[in-house]
């Protein structure tokens, strides 16, 4: 028995024309099974037949035929899915259900009826497994985008599920929790579970895949994924010269989340024409950072300066700006809020969502929303850009797109800081580099200033 089984599927969500799966025929029994394409190109609504959210829970019209473990879709309740397929989507924040790190990570165990002392063994062991046993005890409010990854594998593998339907789940980690996440799968399918792993950093899963698939309008075929195209450093090919005018300084800053400080006794600060690249681990206080320049998170001791003008915050979770009912709508209302001249147009075709600006946000991939927030905090010069994993779920076009942005926000005087754990876009876009650990800084020569 195949564990997946689609012949001539085909879906279309509500109100929409165009179909987001045309055709699709895949056959997958064991193994893991690496799906690669475009941002829009159908591959989280691919995943999302295999636990029945489609059509179960978003509605629309599918025909074809598609089978899961043996039971058609169509004529299966998601609940009866949920025992057997394990689904970690691309929005870990959204996932989250108990308030305590612990006690997430058992809520699929609880609905499944396992015994306290079995319930307790398996969470312990999933969450040594994903890397993240010393956080037990704590809030999952104060965790970070990738402990929150983390957190919502851990409470699937818990499960033992007999498929695994990860949709990026590598989009927020840093170094080791990529290679834990990874080492974790491996494991799984060694003891028998099926793996379908969506990914744009496809190339650190291709080592472990037993097949690649590439998915574009809607269409599955196989493929051999390209390595990443290396880009070029942004402010070596600009000639960029930082101005000594200053945007942003903290002084003797010591912030977190909860009265707790991460960060302690920061003296940092950034010029207008700077890009200021924060990198370090999952947890060691880049989002902290980020909110404490923007205003957002007051800090515990110390001060903090900024320019005048605009500050624009791009947080990790894109859909928490994305409130009306366009994407166009979106970037007008920034325009007008802030009297720019600019044209929606301008922005929607330089971010490349030309082809989505009647589209409702909310209905886009996490890759378009990612470049729909960015459009609507960009909109309208701002003086100093804050970007918190901005690569989150992006392909390649999306990438580029983003460089271009950020050398236009520096090209005219403004400044930015963007946290990150994607080296390329460090080397693509950064004139310094700041490493956080152990709540302390320490700053490095980037690849762009070393070029120039």
């Amino acid at each position: 028995m195949h564990t997946l089984s689609f012949a001539g599927l085909h879906y279309t969500y509500p109100e929409t024309a165009s179909r987001a799966l045309d055709g699709v025929d895949l056959e997958i029994s064991s193994g893991l099974t690496l799906l690669t394409g475009a941002s829009g190109s159908g591959k989280s609504t691919l995943l999302r037949v295999c636990n029945g959210l489609i059509p179960h829970f978003h509605g629309g019209v599918i025909g074809g035929s598609a089978r899961v473990l043996g039971r058609e879709v169509v004529r299966t309740p998601t609940r009866e899915l949920a025992r057997e397929v394990g689904f970690v989507f691309q929005d870990p924040e959204l996932q989250a259900v108990y308030p305590s790190v612990e006690r997430d990570a058992a809520f699929g165990l609880e609905n499944l009826g396992v015994a306290r002392g079995e319930m307790l063994r398996r969470v312990g062991d999933a969450l040594e497994i994903c890397g993240i046993a010393h956080l037990r005890s704590r809030a999952v409010g104060t965790l970070s985008g990738g402990e929150r990854q983390r957190l919502a594998l851990a409470g699937v593998l818990a499960m033992r599920p007999r498929l695994l339907v990860l949709d990026e789940p590598l989009s927020q980690l840093d170094p080791e929790g990529a290679a834990a996440l990874l080492a974790a799968l491996h494991a799984a399918v060694q003891a028998g579970t099926t793996a379908l792993v969506a990914e744009h950093r496809h190339h650190l899963v291709l080592g472990r895949a037993d097949r690649c698939l590439r998915m574009a309008e809607g269409r599955v075929t196989a493929c051999a994924p390209e390595r990443p195209v290396e880009t070029a450093p942004l402010a070596a090919s600009r000639g960029v010269r930082v101005s000594p005018e200053l945007s942003w300084r903290l002084h003797q800053v010591s912030a977190g989340p909860a009265g707790v400080a991460v960060l302690h006794d920061l003296d940092l600060a950034g010029g207008t024409g700077e890009v200021v690249a924060l990198t370090g681990a999952n947890g060691s206080g880049k989002t902290t950072l980020l909110r404490t320049i923007a205003g957002l998170l007051p800090p515990l001791s110390g001060s903090v300066e900024r320019c005048p003008g605009r500050i624009a915050y791009l947080p990790q979770n894109p859909s928490a700006l994305l409130h009306r009912a366009t994407v166009r709508s979106e970037i007008d209302w920034t325009l007008r809020r802030t009297h720019s001249t600019g044209r929606a147009d301008t922005v929607l075709e330089e971010l490349g969502l030309a082809a989505v600006a009647e589209r409702d946000p909310r209905d886009l991939s996490t890759g378009q929303r990612q470049r729909a927030a960015l459009a609507s905090v960009l909109a309208g010069s701002p003086a100093l850009v804050l970007l918190d994993e901005p690569t989150r779920g992006m392909d390649g076009a999306a990438r580029a797109a983003l460089t271009a942005a950020v050398a236009r926000i520096a090209d005219r005087g403004g400044s930015a800081v963007v946290a990150t754990h994607d080296p390329q876009l460090v080397a693509a876009v950064a004139t310094r580099v700041v490493d956080l650990g152990e709540g302390i800084a320490r700053e490095r020569r980037s690849l762009t200033a070393a070029a120039r």
